[in-house]
Order: C-alpha cells, then structure tokens, then sequence
C-alpha cells in the first residue's frame, strides 16, 4: 500500500536536492564514472547497420520456413495434404530456398551466421 502524499516531506526532499551541492557532486561523480565506460561514439557504419539487419531478418525467415517445413510434413504423414497441395508446398520451399540463397550471397552471409546461440536452450537453427 502506498503512503500518502505529504507536501512537507516533498519539500524537504525538494530543499535538499537543490540547496546540498554535496549531493549533486557525488551524482555527477558517478555520472562521469558511468559515461567513461560508454563508447562515446555509435558505431553507424551503413553497410555494417544494413548487414546486421539483413541477418536478423534472414534469419527470422529461415526460423519460420523451417517451421512451415516441418508442419507441411506432419500434415502429409497425416494424410491431410492433396497430392496438388503437396506439389505446390514443394515448389513454394523450393522458390523461397532459392531467394534466401540469393539474399545471403547479396549480403554476404553464410547459414552459419542465420544461427543465433540461446544460451541454455542452444542454438536456434
């Protein structure tokens, strides 16, 4: 439950951070010490911002083809699936294979580098 509010202690707390300079010192003390560990630069390289782009969003597609891949199997082992179904689900992965084939080379990425490391669940792909 929260307290409720007091204008006396907003005021004191008000008194002290403007009128205690010792306060404000310590703070900028630890501001600096924070901001020297920060690179004082952002590294905007286009190409390398235009890459890193194009492997997180190539490798969001390879997550979900695989996805769809493995589903469209499931529902033809099931029966589920028409043989004209299963032809146009073949020529579609086929197509999107190639495309993102062609995307990697474009943007100079290999199949090692759509893989993204989880940590203690592994690796993505």
């Amino acid at each position: 439950m929260t307290q409720p509010f007091d204008a006396n202690e907003a005021s004191r707390l008000a008194a002290k951070l403007l009128n205690d300079p010792g306060d404000l010192e310590a703070f900028a003390r630890e501001l600096d010490q924070a901001s020297s560990s920060l690179p004082q630069r952002v590294n905007a390289d286009p190409e390398g911002v235009e890459k890193g782009l194009a492997k997180l969003v190539l490798t969001l597609i390879e997550l979900l083809r695989q996805l769809l891949e493995r589903q469209a199997l499931r529902r033809i082992e099931a029966g589920t699936v028409s043989e004209e179904e299963i032809e146009r689900l073949g020529v579609t992965f086929m197509k999107l294979q190639a495309r993102m084939e062609e995307l990697k080379r474009t943007f100079g990425l290999e199949n090692e580098e759509l893989n993204l490391n989880l940590g203690p669940l592994g690796d993505l792909l």
